[in-house]
Protein backbone atom coordinates (compact mmCIF):
# COMPACT_ATOMS: atom_id res chain seq x y z
CA UNK A 1 0.00 0.00 0.00
CA UNK A 2 1.32 3.06 -1.06
CA UNK A 3 1.66 5.66 1.72
CA UNK A 4 1.92 9.21 0.22
CA UNK A 5 -1.75 8.57 -1.91
CA UNK A 6 -3.93 6.55 -1.94
CA UNK A 7 -4.39 4.36 -5.45
CA UNK A 8 -7.03 6.03 -7.72
CA UNK A 9 -9.61 3.49 -8.59
CA UNK A 10 -9.55 1.77 -12.08
CA UNK A 11 -12.68 1.83 -13.77
CA UNK A 12 -13.70 -1.84 -14.85
CA UNK A 13 -15.65 -2.52 -18.45
CA UNK A 14 -18.60 -4.64 -18.73
CA UNK A 15 -18.29 -8.01 -19.47
CA UNK A 16 -19.87 -8.58 -23.10
CA UNK A 17 -22.57 -11.05 -22.59
CA UNK A 18 -24.18 -9.89 -19.62
CA UNK A 19 -23.30 -6.16 -19.62
CA UNK A 20 -22.63 -6.40 -15.81
CA UNK A 21 -19.13 -4.87 -14.15
CA UNK A 22 -20.08 -7.40 -11.52
CA UNK A 23 -19.60 -10.68 -13.41
CA UNK A 24 -16.67 -8.70 -15.38
CA UNK A 25 -14.95 -8.22 -11.66
CA UNK A 26 -15.63 -12.10 -10.94
CA UNK A 27 -14.43 -12.87 -14.25
CA UNK A 28 -11.10 -11.42 -13.16
CA UNK A 29 -10.90 -12.24 -9.71
CA UNK A 30 -11.25 -16.33 -10.61
CA UNK A 31 -8.43 -16.06 -13.28
CA UNK A 32 -5.11 -18.44 -12.59
CA UNK A 33 -2.57 -17.20 -13.77
CA UNK A 34 -3.79 -14.51 -16.73
CA UNK A 35 -5.25 -16.95 -18.13
CA UNK A 36 -8.97 -14.85 -18.68
CA UNK A 37 -10.11 -16.24 -21.70
CA UNK A 38 -10.54 -19.92 -19.26
CA UNK A 39 -11.92 -18.36 -16.33
CA UNK A 40 -14.57 -16.43 -19.11
CA UNK A 41 -15.60 -19.92 -20.56
CA UNK A 42 -15.97 -21.07 -16.50
CA UNK A 43 -18.15 -18.46 -16.15
CA UNK A 44 -20.64 -18.64 -18.76
CA UNK A 45 -20.72 -22.04 -18.61
CA UNK A 46 -21.73 -21.98 -14.74
CA UNK A 47 -24.13 -18.96 -15.78
CA UNK A 48 -25.56 -21.12 -18.79
CA UNK A 49 -26.53 -24.32 -15.87
CA UNK A 50 -27.60 -22.15 -13.66
CA UNK A 51 -30.22 -20.17 -16.13
CA UNK A 52 -30.96 -24.31 -17.00
CA UNK A 53 -31.83 -25.34 -13.63
CA UNK A 54 -33.43 -22.44 -12.08
CA UNK A 55 -35.16 -21.16 -15.12
CA UNK A 56 -34.77 -17.32 -14.40
CA UNK A 57 -32.00 -14.93 -15.97
CA UNK A 58 -28.52 -16.35 -14.96
CA UNK A 59 -27.86 -13.03 -13.76
CA UNK A 60 -30.66 -12.44 -11.57
CA UNK A 61 -29.88 -15.74 -10.08
CA UNK A 62 -25.73 -14.92 -9.55
CA UNK A 63 -26.57 -11.34 -8.14
CA UNK A 64 -28.96 -12.89 -5.56
CA UNK A 65 -25.94 -15.54 -4.61
CA UNK A 66 -23.76 -12.87 -4.45
CA UNK A 67 -26.02 -10.83 -2.01
CA UNK A 68 -26.76 -13.66 0.21
CA UNK A 69 -23.08 -14.38 0.69
CA UNK A 70 -22.18 -10.76 1.60
CA UNK A 71 -21.03 -10.06 5.24
CA UNK A 72 -22.53 -6.94 6.78
CA UNK A 73 -19.90 -6.74 10.14
CA UNK A 74 -16.51 -8.04 10.77
CA UNK A 75 -14.20 -7.95 13.74
CA UNK A 76 -11.17 -5.66 14.40
CA UNK A 77 -8.98 -6.22 16.58
CA UNK A 78 -8.63 -3.51 19.43
CA UNK A 79 -6.00 -3.01 22.14
CA UNK A 80 -7.35 -1.31 25.22
CA UNK A 81 -4.67 -0.54 28.63
CA UNK A 82 -3.59 -4.69 27.63
CA UNK A 83 -6.60 -5.95 26.71
CA UNK A 84 -6.85 -6.98 23.21
CA UNK A 85 -11.30 -6.63 22.09
CA UNK A 86 -12.75 -8.08 19.14
CA UNK A 87 -14.89 -4.81 17.97
CA UNK A 88 -17.97 -5.17 15.40
CA UNK A 89 -16.97 -2.79 12.74
CA UNK A 90 -19.53 -2.07 9.13
CA UNK A 91 -17.85 -3.28 6.14
CA UNK A 92 -17.57 -1.16 3.27
CA UNK A 93 -19.39 -1.76 0.19
CA UNK A 94 -16.22 -2.50 -2.43
CA UNK A 95 -14.67 -4.95 0.44
CA UNK A 96 -18.23 -6.60 0.90
CA UNK A 97 -18.66 -7.85 -2.81
CA UNK A 98 -14.86 -8.67 -2.66
CA UNK A 99 -14.75 -11.12 -0.09
CA UNK A 100 -18.25 -12.55 -1.45
CA UNK A 101 -16.67 -13.44 -4.40
CA UNK A 102 -13.47 -14.54 -3.04
CA UNK A 103 -15.43 -16.97 -0.28
CA UNK A 104 -17.47 -17.84 -3.48
CA UNK A 105 -14.86 -18.59 -5.31
CA UNK A 106 -12.92 -20.38 -2.54
CA UNK A 107 -15.42 -23.09 -1.66
CA UNK A 108 -15.88 -23.86 -5.47
CA UNK A 109 -12.35 -24.85 -5.60
CA UNK A 110 -12.74 -26.50 -2.38
CA UNK A 111 -15.40 -29.04 -4.03
CA UNK A 112 -14.23 -32.31 -5.26
CA UNK A 113 -14.85 -34.37 -8.52
CA UNK A 114 -16.27 -32.05 -11.05
CA UNK A 115 -15.13 -29.45 -13.15
CA UNK A 116 -14.95 -25.83 -12.16
CA UNK A 117 -17.98 -24.65 -13.92
CA UNK A 118 -20.23 -27.46 -12.60
CA UNK A 119 -19.06 -26.37 -8.88
CA UNK A 120 -19.55 -22.77 -9.47
CA UNK A 121 -23.58 -23.42 -11.16
CA UNK A 122 -24.45 -25.77 -8.20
Amino acid sequence: MSRRTTAPVREVLPDPVYGSVIVEKFICRMMVDGKKSISTRIIYQAMASLGEKTGEKPLDVFLKALENVKPVVEVKSRRVGGATYQVPVEIRDNRREALAMRWIITAARNRNGRSMAEKLGA
